[in-house]
């Protein structure tokens, strides 16, 4: 497919998820990185409290309270 029918495909709001090779896609500044940090057990106890309360890891909690304070500090 030529680029002009592809970009007219998407101009028309057509599904162009089938042209898409999206396997190796990824989000710039989204990439992953593992890090290990230690936390007091009375933090721990906490967050898997929250963390079965909504439903939700662990993981998920941390990433979502930390995103919401680094996003404060940057549009402060």
């Amino acid at each position: 497919m030529k680029a002009e029918e592809f970009d007219a495909k998407f101009d028309n709001g057509e599904d162009i998820t089938e042209f898409i090779d999206l396997s190796n896609a990824h989000h710039p500044g989204y990439e992953q990185k593992r890090v290990n940090i230690d936390f007091p057990l009375w933090m721990i106890e906490a967050l898997e409290h929250e963390a079965k309360r909504l439903g939700v890891t662990s993981d998920s909690i941390i990433k979502f309270w930390l995103a919401e304070r680094l996003d404060k500090i940057i549009t402060d």
